[in-house]
C-alpha cells in the first residue's frame, strides 16, 4: 500500500510522524503556499499537480492505493477533486476536516459567504487586523483606506494590493496573550477570520473576544460529498484498516 497524504495543516503533520514512526509507505503532498516548510518525515512533494489529469497520472505513477486528505478546510477546490478522482478511480478516500469555531459568549462576531462581503460591514478609517492569509487577499479590495494589518508566514515580496495596507511577518503559534498585546498595539477594532478550526489558532479570536473586538467570520466552502473525521487518532485508525 502507498497512501497519499494531502497535507498542510497541523493535523497532516501529526500525522505524518505517526505514519514514519510505524515505517507505513507514504508520500506527503504540500501545495507550497509556505516557502519553509516543516520537515513531516516524509518522502514530500510540493507544488500543485497540474489539473485533475495530472493528478491522475501522479497517482498511477506512484502506485497509490489510498489517499488521506488532511488539507485546510479552505482548500475545498482540492479536497473535491481529490476525492472525484479518488472515487473515478475506486481509491479509497478520507478527508480530515477538523471542526470548525462557534461563537462563545462575549464573542461579537457576523458571518459572511464571502470576502467580498465584509467591505460593507468593517467602517472606513477603521483598524483591521486581516488573518485571512496572503491568497486570496485582492478579494478584500473593498477595504481600501481603512487601516490593514495582514499577517503572513514569509515575507511576501511585493507591495500589498491595494491602499492602507501593510503586512505584518510573523510564524504561528501565538499565545492568547502575545494576540492581546499585539492587537493593543496597533489599535485593532476589527478582526477578520477564516472559520479554519483548530485549538492553536483560535488565540487570536480569544484575544478579540477579551478587548471587545468585533469579528467577522467568514463560513467554510462546500466540502466534498465523502467519508470523513474530526481527529488525527481517527484518520490514523482509517489508515490502519486499509
Amino acid at each position: 500500500m502507498t497512501l497519499l497524504l494531502l497535507a498542510g495543516t497541523a493535523e497532516a503533520r501529526a500525522i505524518a510522524g505517526a505514519l514514519a514512526r510505524e515505517g507505513r509507505d507514504a508520500i506527503a503532498s504540500l501545495a507550497g503556499a509556505t516557502r519553509q516548510a516543516a520537515d513531516l518525515g516524509l518522502a514530500t512533494r510540493v507544488g500543485g499537480f497540474g489539473g485533475e489529469e495530472g493528478f491522475r497520472v501522479f497517482l498511477a505513477k506512484e502506485k497509490i492505493t489510498a489517499i488521506l486528505d488532511a488539507t485546510h478546510p479552505f482548500a475545498a477546490a482540492i479536497s473535491r477533486r481529490s476525492a472525484r478522482v479518488a472515487r473515478a478511480s475506486g481509491l479509497p478516500y478520507l478527508q480530515l476536516l477538523r471542526p470548525g469555531w462557534t461563537p462563545q459568549d462575549g464573542d461579537n462576531w457576523t458571518m459572511i459567504d464571502k470576502e467580498e462581503e465584509a467591505a460593507r460591514l468593517v467602517p472606513e478609517g477603521a483598524a483591521v487586523f486581516l488573518a485571512t492569509g496572503r491568497q486570496g487577499l485582492e478579494r478584500f479590495d473593498g477595504l481600501a483606506g481603512r487601516r490593514i494589518w495582514c499577517r503572513q508566514i514569509d515575507s511576501p515580496g511585493q507591495a500589498f494590493p491595494f491602499e492602507g495596507g501593510q503586512y505584518l511577518i510573523g510564524r504561528p503559534p501565538f499565545s492568547v496573550d502575545q494576540e492581546v498585546a499585539l492587537f493593543r498595539r496597533l489599535g485593532i477594532e476589527w478582526l477578520i477570520v477564516k472559520n479554519a478550526g483548530g485549538a492553536a489558532s483560535r488565540s487570536k479570536l480569544d484575544a478579540a473576544r477579551l478587548l471587545g473586538i468585533a469579528v467577522v467570520m467568514i463560513r467554510r466552502p462546500a466540502q466534498p460529498e465523502a467519508e470523513r473525521v474530526e481527529t488525527v487518532e481517527a484518520a490514523l485508525d482509517w489508515v490502519r484498516g486499509l
